[in-house]
């Protein structure tokens, strides 16, 4: 007799296969396959190797090995599934633990490596590409544009244009766009596919899955048919959709979404964009560099939500770059006819050839049947989660734009990650104070902790400083002074707990003000710190400086 572990099996019609697949190996008297316990039973004559029986089971799919029948204590899983340490087995069930995974971002990607890391046996189901929004249609071709759009901005105009010719660049769209697809899909092979295609604990399923109870996904095969998958343990990560906001005439226009715009080979004379936070305004930006004329239309003002100051730097900022931002204003109808568009705002009308809708994302969660196994969801309908990435349902976990926390991939990763951690019999949990965000226009907008409005509304009484980059040593070499960096103190004890920052490159020293946070410096240690001369970060230490000294009357690299 020979017993076989089995990995990738989700229901009997596997186990069939399997059983096929081994019988039909000459030798094999019979075999007796339980996909739920993923193992088989093979009784064979004296010749036939486990190697063969193992390649027999790679013919249809899935993946074998010799079983591990050995006695041994119990380990995390063991005790989170109630197994009993003499036999390390749950009654009725001598299979790893089964986690689901529905979808292939960020967050499901961290928590179907970390489960099955773990020991488990993971069934990871997406519904489209594999890889979700960040690889595929956010963050990596948007950075892609963004950075082609920031070299033909400084070909035409830049600091050093006195004596540096500065040259019109002629934009070939279609060409950028294939290096920028081409870039999408490296990095989705490599650092997706490929990683699952090689990971014999996890096996991946293309259909949409809905929740039957709250142990039983049913999923409908891209291929066609059905498949039901089992689970101890689910982890939601189904990520999140751009939203479209009900203005009359909008959904009758042939709009984009960033999706659209990040697809499109055209780059449109004359752009309208409706929003005015992160999504809208890096995009805007980046077709106004490539050549669109821009209008921004903002229902508030820029960044609305943050510190004041952020609003009026990229708003002179997109005006120099002759992007039209028009604040305080609504859409009330959009039309579409002949090619071109028409929005009427409370401000009168504006025309365009293009429009961009980009007023934020709504979470992927209308098609799961959430509230037949009691998944609660809140106004958004947005999961919500503790901080343990648990769901309101028992054995139901949730991570990522789907839920109820900030929509950042490496957020999405870390939650993705905590959750997988508490499926296998972990206890993590995820904290969010010192998250850093970053927004990629130029200059960037860079933000972690509190601002002086949100501390005040959490009761805390503040000292703060801004410093001006024309204090900045870097920036002044650089000529290029636009932005500031305002540091927030707790008043009394000096103990930093925010900074906003809008200068080139913030989002590369926001990660040094969230780790001074993270350790409560005060602002007099951020002081007492060596920054490298001649570095952006290096205003941090000259903002922290600015709390106890005049920062004007120091020379160059004064400590």
């Amino acid at each position: 007799m020979m017993k076989l572990k089995i990995d990738g099996m989700t229901c009997a019609s596997c186990a069939e296969h399997i059983r096929q697949a081994l019988e039909s190996v000459p030798g094999v008297r019979s075999a007796a396959v339980s996909w739920s316990k993923a193992l088989a039973n093979v009784p064979v004559d004296g010749g036939v190797s486990h190697d063969t029986l193992a390649a027999a089971v790679t013919t249809v799919g899935y993946r074998a090995r010799v079983a591990d029948v050995a006695i041994r204590a119990a380990g995390p899983i063991d005790k989170a599934l109630g197994r009993s340490e003499a036999t390390g087995k749950r009654s009725g069930d001598a299979g790893a633990m089964r986690v689901a995974v529905i979808g292939s971002g960020g967050a499901a990607m961290a928590a179907a490596l970390k489960a099955a890391e773990n020991g488990a046996q993971v069934t990871l189901i997406e519904r489209g590409t594999v890889g979700g929004t960040c690889v595929n249609v956010g963050c990596v071709p948007s950075k892609v544009m963004i950075r082609a759009a920031h070299i033909a901005h400084l070909r035409q105009r830049s600091p050093f244009d006195a004596g540096i010719t500065a040259t019109a660049p002629a934009i070939d769209r279609p060409r950028l766009l294939a290096q920028q697809q081409a870039r999408v899909d490296e990095l989705r092979h490599a650092k997706y596919e490929n990683i699952l295609d090689a990971s014999p604990n996890i096996n991946v399923l293309h259909g949409e899955a809905r929740f039957v109870d709250g142990h039983t996904l049913t999923v409908t095969l891209t291929a066609g048919g059905e498949r039901t998958v089992s689970f101890d343990r689910c982890l939601i990560a189904t990520g999140a959709t751009a939203s479209v906001p009900p203005i009359p005439g909008l959904k009758e226009t042939p709009h984009w979404t960033s999706t659209e715009a990040l697809a499109s080979d055209v780059i449109p004379k004359r752009l309208a964009v409706i929003g005015s936070s992160v999504v809208a305004l890096e995009l805007a930006q980046a077709f106004a560099r490539l050549g669109s004329h821009v209008t921004v239309l903002a229902r508030h003002t820029l960044f609305y939500q943050e510190d004041p100051a952020i609003d009026e730097t990229v708003t002179a900022a997109f005006l120099v770059e002759g992007i039209e931002v028009l604040t305080q204003t609504q859409a009330s109808q959009v039309s579409h006819a002949d090619g071109k568009f028409v929005i009427l705002t409370n401000h009168g009308e504006v025309r365009a050839d293009q429009l961009l809708v980009a007023t934020g994302r709504a979470p992927n969660s209308g098609s799961l049947n959430l509230a037949s196994v009691g998944v609660q969801l809140d106004e958004r309908g947005a999961i919500a989660i503790d901080t343990g990435m648990r769901t309101s349902a028992p054995d139901i976990y949730a991570a990522g734009d789907c839920t109820n926390q900030p929509q950042f991939v490496y957020v999405a990763a870390a939650a993705g990650t905590c959750a997988a951690i508490n499926m296998t019999g972990g206890d993590a949990r995820l904290n969010l104070d010192t998250m850093a965000a970053v927004v990629f226009t130029e200059p960037q907008v860079a933000t972690v902790g509190y601002s002086e409005a949100q501390a005040h509304q959490a009761g805390i009484e503040t000292d703060s400083r801004t410093l001006t980059l024309d204090n900045v040593p870097r920036a002044l070499v650089n000529f290029d002074t636009r932005g500031f960096i305002k540091l927030v103190a707790e008043a009394g004890s000096g103990r930093l707990i925010g900074v906003q920052a809008v200068a080139p490159e913030a989002g590369e020293i926001i990660q040094t003000a969230a780790i001074a946070i993270h350790a409560k410096m005060t602002v007099q240690e951020l002081a007492d710190q060596l920054f490298p001369y001649l570095t952006m970060v290096e205003g941090l230490k000259l903002a922290a400086q600015t709390f106890t000294r005049d920062v004007t009357q120091l020379s160059c690299c004064a400590g």
